[in-house]
């Protein structure tokens, strides 16, 4: 349809450098740097006694190194992302030499390392040590892109989707006569929730906006379900200018509908708890559960899809976890506080 976006299957997602400022981002650098320096001692020392004495030589240097690379690269975290990924490389490789020249010449003379290291080496192992670590992440990304996650993405929708459709339709075909302005403002909500379904979702969203598509989507349930389906949304303390990746809540209720309302002919509740404390954003999502339910798989995809989701912006730094009790299932989600993307 004219105007509407559309899925394009064979789009690949354009690379880009990680968040430097990231919690994760910088923990696995580290790991992997040391890591790395612990190689290279145990290949360098003569002998196993000798490991320790090589690994303290290459600290001095490495260490240092690492801590201002770490620094520098978060402080210009915002200049980075202005640039293409090409040209972003080619600066971090030209700082990188450059912070390997000046660290070494400080420590030649501070530590009198003189003849341990010569320079065009550090060069070397810098080059090939940043290229590996930009190489880990670019991988990494791939990996988690929604792109490459979007085949389940859309075999999860296109179950739920006919299904939906078809009982959208029927509960505004039942109302069109009784209540038109109703039956408008339904097909309305229809309209907007696939439009955003078939959009391309790669970039963050205000947390306001998927709020609303959630309640759109609930409205349209509440067409079919009735008195059933009872939601309560606790939202007072919500960070309305919070970026969040879309289609994150309302597959999760969703699910929630599908279920912990559905199978059940009694009166359910959603519970939807949405607040921030401090550089945190929470969203809670409860439901009713029942184990004899025979259809819990798709609730593990959609929980899967979003988990690998908000991997890929947020890393280390957001969470997905899911609980269930005695009569109740609940999905908890921690992002961090951002109002702007993520480099």
């Amino acid at each position: 349809m004219e105007g509407m976006a559309s899925i394009n299957q064979n789009h690949r997602p354009t690379a880009r450098l990680p968040d430097f400022c990231n919690m994760g981002v910088s923990l696995r650098i580290l790991l992997l740097v040391d890591g790395m320096s612990v190689a290279a001692a145990l290949y360098k020392a003569n002998d196993f006694h000798d490991v320790w004495r090589v690994l303290i030589e290459i600290s001095l240097l490495v260490q240092p190194l690492l801590l201002a690379s770490l620094l520098i690269l978060c402080a210009g975290s915002r200049w980075f992302s202005r640039l293409s990924y090409l040209s972003g490389i080619l600066v971090i490789l030209c700082l990188e030499l450059f912070l390997v020249t000046l660290v070494y010449r400080v420590g030649r003379e501070v530590f009198d390392l003189d003849g341990v290291f010569q320079l065009g080496r550090l060069w070397f192992f810098s080059l090939a040590v940043s290229g590996v670590l930009l190489a880990y992440f670019y991988l990494r990304e791939r990996a988690l892109s929604p792109a490459l996650g979007e085949a389940r993405l859309q075999a999860l929708q296109a179950r739920i989707r006919p299904h939906f459709l078809f009982n959208s339709i029927n509960a505004v075909l039942s109302m069109i006569r009784s209540d038109p302005k109703r039956a408008e403002t339904a097909l309305e909500d229809l309209a907007d929730l696939f439009r955003v379904l078939m959009a391309d979702n790669r970039e963050l969203v205000r947390l306001e906006q998927e709020v609303a598509l959630s309640r759109q989507y609930l409205n349209l349930e509440q067409l079919r379900l009735g008195d059933r389906l009872h939601v309560v949304w606790h939202i007072e303390n919500m960070p309305q200018d919070a970026l969040i990746p879309p289609l994150v809540l309302q597959p999760l209720l969703e699910n929630a509908v599908y279920h912990g309302i559905e199978p059940s002919s009694e009166r359910g509740e959603i519970c939807v708890n949405i607040y921030r404390i401090r550089s945190q954003v929470h969203i809670v999502i409860r439901n009713p559960y029942r184990r004899e339910g025979a259809h819990h798989l798709g609730n593990k995809m959609a929980v899967g899809n979003i988990r690998e989701r908000l991997a890929l912006h947020f890393d280390a730094e957001a969470s997905l976890t899911a609980q269930i009790g005695e009569n109740d299932y609940k999905v908890h989600i921690v992002i961090p506080y951002k109002l702007t993307e993520p480099t």
